[in-house]
C-alpha cells in the first residue's frame, strides 16, 4: 500500500506542479495584459478591447488551479485550536473529516461549474470571439483537482504517510 501511495503521490505531485505552472503563467499573462492596456490607454491614447475580459478569465484559471494545489499541500484555511488539545488519533479523524468536506466542496465546484459551462457554451465573448464556457472551465478543473487531492490526502493518511509538506499529521515526538 505504501509503495502504491508513493507512486500516486508522484503522479499527483506532477499534476500539482503542472497546475501551478499554468497558474503562474496565467498570473504573468494577466499582469502583462493589464500593463499593455494601461500603456495603450494613457500613453498611446487608445484602448485594447480584449485585455480586460481576457484578464478576468485568466484570473479564474490561476485562482482555481492555485487553490487546488493549496489543498494538496495543506495550505488551505483551517481552524485548529482544538487540534492542540486532543490526542493524535483524534487529530487524524478531524483531518479526515476536513478532507471529506473539502472533497465534497470540490465535487460541487465541478458539478455546478459544468452546469454553468453548458449553459454558457453557446454565448460568445464579443471581444475575444470564444465561447463563454471558457470562463467556467477552471471551476470544473479546479473542482476535479480538489477532489483528487483531498482523496489522496485521505488515502495517504490511511497508509500512515504524511499528507502535507510540514507533516501536519505525523505523530509528535514526546
Amino acid at each position: 500500500m505504501e509503495r502504491f501511495m508513493l507512486r500516486v503521490a508522484d503522479l499527483t505531485g506532477g499534476l500539482a506542479r503542472l497546475a501551478l505552472w499554468v497558474a503562474g503563467v496565467g498570473l504573468v499573462l494577466m499582469t502583462a495584459f493589464i500593463a499593455a492596456q494601461v500603456f495603450w490607454r494613457y500613453v498611446l491614447n487608445d484602448s485594447i478591447i480584449w485585455t480586460e475580459p481576457a484578464s478576468v478569465m485568466i484570473m479564474g484559471w490561476f485562482i482555481f488551479l492555485g487553490a487546488a494545489v493549496g489543498i494538496r499541500e495543506g495550505y488551505h484555511l483551517s481552524f485548529d485550536v482544538l487540534l492542540y488539545l486532543i490526542p493524535h488519533k483524534g487529530k487524524m479523524v478531524l483531518y479526515s473529516i476536513s478532507d471529506v468536506a473539502v472533497a465534497a466542496f470540490g465535487a460541487g465546484m465541478a458539478w455546478f461549474g459544468w452546469s454553468l459551462a453548458a449553459k454558457a457554451a453557446n454565448n460568445v465573448m464579443p471581444s475575444l470571439g470564444i465561447s463563454d464556457a471558457w470562463s467556467f472551465i477552471p471551476v470544473i478543473l479546479g473542482g476535479i483537482l480538489v477532489v483528487l487531492f483531498s482523496v489522496e490526502r485521505i488515502a495517504r493518511r490511511a497508509a500512515g504517510l504524511p499528507t502535507a509538506r510540514f507533516g501536519e499529521d505525523t505523530e509528535e515526538a514526546a
